[in-house]
């Protein structure tokens, strides 16, 4: 079995340095490009998706789909993850569909529309822990609205976003805030905000201090250095794909995103898990539009799909290696989510904060 949680492969990857990206799913084709991926540099994985995907996909499908990836790939440890949880229902449902984590989003209300305050957020991502840990399952939470500095708004993806404008403070997530959160709740992981967003157009030139505040990411991680971090939307959205979208019919407006630089500099400040959906799309659809472009009388979905599969199984390499991912899923032993919930329920992964376990 090859089934890992979250936390198990996130303190691996602090132990040995690396992060690892997460990708967003809702299909076949994309689930057997990345563990190609894997397979070819012995990355571990961690496959995640949002209500929108378990909707598009239904959960049977989507758990029969990981299943048979598990099973082809027995040697790589693969991390299923429910991306954006609302509420408790959807992280419960999640664990029973055979997800080993779950994020439970509660910087915005269960609408996942609007703003919530920092009360209803340490409360109900508390009560998601503590159902999650009982049986072995990971908890990623969220600290401060996830947004664009550079417009003062969010994206929506998936039906999941911020409506409307925010302060700039609410951007960025506090860390004395991050501090106290991590200690209340309890999390195997925080995903914090500090400029970067859902979707393809994230800003509208190459991201530096004002509008990607990598200092946040920096700051937190010297005051939670046991923490592990998370970068939402942080798809790089290159430009060559960009450029092929639009050469065979695409309008794309120019746009940028998270430099894969930006992203290394994370990983040695205490980010451990990377979100990459946006690239992944682009990928596979811009192949998409050169297949449909190159041979318009093209009807079968095979020769659209195995080359845009192609394109996205060299992306997540890519991601693997530049991450610090790649060569590692082979030195993991992959332990179950019974012995998990032991470990949890002894507080042996209680967090530690300042040199102290944090207060059962």
């Amino acid at each position: 079995m090859a089934r890992i949680t979250l936390r198990q492969l996130l303190d691996h990857a602090a132990e040995r340095g690396y992060g690892v990206p997460a990708f967003n799913i809702n299909n076949m084709e994309q689930g057997l490009a990345i563990m190609e991926a894997a397979a070819a540099v012995d990355a571990p994985v961690i496959i995640q998706a949002s209500r929108g995907a378990r909707s598009y996909a239904g959960d049977i499908m989507l758990s029969k789909m990981i299943d048979a990836l598990e099973e082809m790939y027995p040697q790589i440890p693969l991390c299923l993850h429910q991306d954006h949880g609302n509420d408790e229902a959807t992280c419960a449902t999640a664990i029973k569909y055979g997800f080993t984590s779950v994020m439970m989003d509660g910087s915005l209300k269960a609408d996942a529309k609007t703003a919530a305050d920092y009360e209803y957020n340490v409360d109900i991502t508390r009560r998601v822990v503590e159902m999650a840990h009982w049986v072995g399952a990971s908890v990623e939470g969220e600290l401060g609205v996830l947004g664009s500095l550079e417009h003062g708004g969010g994206e929506q993806e998936d039906g999941h976003g911020l409506e409307g404008k925010v302060s700039r403070e609410q951007l960025l997530t506090d860390p004395d805030q991050a501090v106290d959160f991590v200690r209340a709740t309890k999390v195997d992981a925080l995903a914090i905000a500090m400029g970067t967003s859902h979707g393809a157009y994230k800003v509208s030139r190459k991201p530096d201090g004002e509008i990607l505040a990598m200092n946040v990411i920096e700051e937190i991680h010297r005051r939670l250095p046991n923490t592990h971090l998370v970068m939402h939307g942080s798809s790089s959205v290159p430009q060559a794909l960009q450029d092929m979208f639009n050469q065979f019919g695409g309008e794309m407006p120019q746009t940028w995103g998270v430099p894969v630089e930006e992203i290394v500099r994370g990983i040695r400040h205490g980010v451990r898990k990377v979100n990459i959906d946006t690239d992944c799309r682009l990928a596979m659809t811009a192949i998409f539009r050169k297949v449909g472009a190159s041979s318009k009388v093209e009807f079968d979905p095979r020769k659209f799909l195995k080359p845009a599969m192609d394109s996205m199984r060299e992306l997540c390499r890519e991601r693997f290696e530049q991450f610090g991912a790649a060569g590692n899923a082979s030195k993991i032993k992959v332990l179950p989510l019974s012995e998990m919930a032991k470990r949890y329920r002894s507080g042996a992964l209680d967090p530690r904060i300042g040199g102290m376990t944090a207060a059962a």
